[in-house]
């Protein structure tokens, strides 16, 4: 059995956007629990509102890794709430570089999967086609920092993940398509 940790935001935390008072989708639905649920060993670190410019936050998240090793690997998806923000993905990378530099200098796990976010649709939160086209230019820059940092990588925006009226959250089946289609990555080698 695999083990893994993810690292990310409110898509992994499981947040339901529907919910009136902020909850996460039942155990089933988020993708994590899922992972789970399909015979990997899951540690969830995801929070609602973690962006990876939040530099400061890394030696925290690393810190987490730390605490549940050994790790076969970890899930990196991060990015978003950076590009809500108004950071733009040459910046956003910049941290994520920084990132995945402290995760392989500490050797917090054994594979790193740099995954990028789905593409932001229009919606409640997304107003404006530059936002849109920043996170598709996001999907590039990671896929060049992996390919330099000889990592794993991953882009979400191919795989078609149904986002919810706020055109950020995953919906249920964003969630379960998702899990999917990572449970095939995870198991074989990247």
């Amino acid at each position: 059995m695999k083990t893994i940790a993810c690292l990310g935001d409110s898509n992994t935390f499981g947040f339901d956007p529907q919910s009136l008072w902020g909850e996460r989708y039942p155990k089933d639905v988020r993708w994590p629990d899922r992972l789970a649920a399909a015979g990997f060993r899951v540690h969830n670190f995801g929070q609602n509102g973690l962006g990876v410019s939040r530099v400061v936050a890394h030696e925290v998240m690393v810190w987490q890794l730390q605490t549940v090793q050994p790790l076969d690997a970890v899930v990196v998806m991060l990015g978003s709430n950076d590009l809500l923000m108004g950071l733009s993905a040459k910046e956003t990378v910049r941290a994520m570089e920084n990132l995945v530099s402290l995760i392989l200098e500490k050797k917090a796990a054994e594979t790193v999967w740099l995954i990028a976010p789905p593409s932001l649709k229009p919606g409640t939160w997304v107003q404006g086609e530059e936002m849109i086209e920043e996170s598709k230019r996001l999907a590039e820059a990671y896929r060049r920092l992996a390919e330099e940092k000889k990592i794993c990588f991953a882009d979400a925006g191919g795989w078609d993940i149904p986002l919810a009226y706020d055109g950020v959250h995953f919906t249920a089946e964003g969630h379960r398509s998702f899990s999917d289609k990572l449970a095939e990555l995870l198991a074989r080698p990247c």
